[in-house]
């Protein structure tokens, strides 16, 4: 059962968000990607309020994420990664994504905070970040 309202068009759009944003972290890395946005279509709280759906979400601006406006993003979704996208739609989570609403990849080490979110971990190359648990219920 999915946690947000999506259709076939939506699945790739983040399938091939998730691959341009994270294949080098692999399958894992993807699917934590693939978390941070079905959390901001989840939320209606902080920059994510009025971002109703996957497509709202992928082409916000601003706020969005850097691969939308590179070529990467622009390939065709493969099986592989729609099926993966279909897992994040239907509410699967996966620690230290689980209720983040951002991630970047730094340089080095994560910070401690990122626009005044606090890290709530690593996975390979990316930090991800969470907001409080008042600040936006939902994501919990």
């Amino acid at each position: 059962m999915a946690v947000i309202a999506y259709n076939e068009s939506d699945v790739k759009l983040l399938a091939r968000l998730m691959r341009a944003e994270a294949e080098g972290d692999g399958q894992l890395g993807m699917l934590m990607v693939g978390n941070v946005g079905v959390n901001r279509v989840r939320v209606n709280c902080l920059d994510f309020k009025d971002i109703t759906s996957l497509r709202k979400m992928v082409y916000q601006r601003p706020g969005g994420f850097e691969a939308t406006q590179k070529g990467y993003f622009y390939q065709r979704a493969r099986q592989k990664d729609i099926d993966l996208a279909r897992k994040t739609i239907r509410g699967m989570r996966y620690h230290p994504a689980s209720n983040s609403l951002w991630f970047f990849r730094p340089e080095g080490s994560c910070p401690v905070q990122w626009f005044n979110q606090y890290n709530s971990g690593r996975y390979k190359s990316h930090c991800f970040f969470s907001p409080t648990q008042s600040d936006c219920p939902k994501a919990y």
